[in-house]
């Protein structure tokens, strides 16, 4: 997971997530992340596992985990 600050209010956070295979694997990580609160975009890449999400705030890890986990994957730890 990599993290910075872009516009003011706006956290950009890179996390690995593995078994996407598709853009329905994309999509269904993509929803269960935006329901997060204070969530403003996300982009998931099946290709290289790396969903980017732009918060209002630093999102809480364990929010992150179970909102991977409900779409059906694996959110990487740290390295």
């Amino acid at each position: 997971m990599t993290a910075q600050t872009d516009a003011p209010g706006s956290i950009t956070t890179v996390y690995q997530v593995s078994g996407m295979s598709c853009g329905h694997c994309e999509g269904s990580v993509s929803g269960e992340l935006s329901q997060i609160a204070g969530v403003s975009s996300v982009t998931a890449v099946a290709a290289t596992g790396e969903v980017t999400v732009v918060s209002a705030v630093p999102l809480d890890a364990e929010a992150v985990r179970a909102a991977v986990d409900e779409a059906g994957f694996e959110l990487a730890d740290k390295a």
